[in-house]
């Protein structure tokens, strides 16, 4: 058994809707290399883990045939992180020495991070690792060039694997100088079926183990994004939710939907509905 270390080291996986994290998490679940890893998704029915798991430990912990710990995050981080190193304390999961959280496509990763920092209990136990971001090669650029969320995360990033270059014919080129102008300190890696491997992604010769600002992280300053003319881009991302206590009609739902998507598609970034 491993030692455990002093400060557990917490990895981020990143990256904008669709840029391939679960694909990259999934195959790297069977990595030997996790196998002291505790892993926090948001679903695990995303994952995809049927074939890994071998025991449930409880309604949010499964162990795999890896190794790892996977857990799905219910309500906040803080909570997540506080119950697997109790568990770990108590013996109840194997003692994993590092964690790895994958984020959601929109979030924004400096809130993810100071959690660590905020709060007095998990800063006495946990500490920031490497931030692994996703960038999606075909629709990469253009993600960069209208989402302020996209820019942070490649701006955050220890390391940068761009996915889907087997779809983006010419354009991989220009997305990676563009990487390298908002991160020229990240080392870039292209997905593929058998790289790049854990070990590779979550090192710890990266530069999250210096004190690079004030929270402890990298880049504490706010992406923003201009325009051709230098001016602020008015582009935001925000949700709202539609509650209706009547029944609905399917067909009249379908084609509402059908209509919202045909007149607003390129704008809508993801729609979740609950039906009775």
């Amino acid at each position: 058994m491993a030692d455990l270390p002093a400060f557990t080291p917490v990895h981020l996986l990143t990256g904008f809707l669709g840029s391939g994290k679960t694909p990259l998490l999934k195959r790297l679940l069977a990595d030997p290399a996790l196998a002291d890893t505790a892993v926090l998704i948001n679903e695990f029915g995303e994952v995809g883990l049927d074939h890994h798991l071998v025991e449930r430990i409880d309604d949010t912990m499964v162990l795999l045939q890896s190794g790892c710990v996977c857990c799905t995050v219910r309500g906040e981080l803080a909570d997540a992180l506080k119950d697997l190193h109790s568990k770990r304390e108590r013996s109840l999961v194997p003692p994993f020495t590092r964690v790895v959280i994958e984020s959601t496509g929109l979030a924004d990763p400096f809130p993810v991070l100071s959690t660590l920092k905020s709060d007095p209990v998990l800063r006495h136990h946990f500490r920031a690792g490497s931030v692994v971001t996703t960038v999606d090669a075909v629709n990469g650029l253009r993600q960069l060039s209208t989402y302020v969320e996209s820019n942070r995360q490649v701006a955050i990033a220890d390391r940068i694997v761009v996915t889907k270059t087997d779809l983006s014919g010419t354009a991989t080129e220009a997305l990676l100088s563009r990487l390298a102008e908002l991160n020229p300190d990240a080392s870039a890696h292209i997905a593929g079926d058998e790289g790049p491997d854990a070990e590779t992604l979550f090192a710890e010769d990266h530069r999250g183990a210096k004190l690079q600002s004030a929270s402890g992280f990298y880049c504490d300053a706010p992406a923003t994004l201009q325009t051709a003319e230098g001016v602020a881009h008015a582009t935001a991302i925000s949700s709202f939710v539609i509650t209706v206590h009547d029944p609905i009609d399917w067909t009249g739902f379908g084609v509402w939907l059908t209509m919202l998507l045909n007149r607003h598609g390129e704008r809508v970034l993801r729609v979740k509905g609950i039906l009775n």
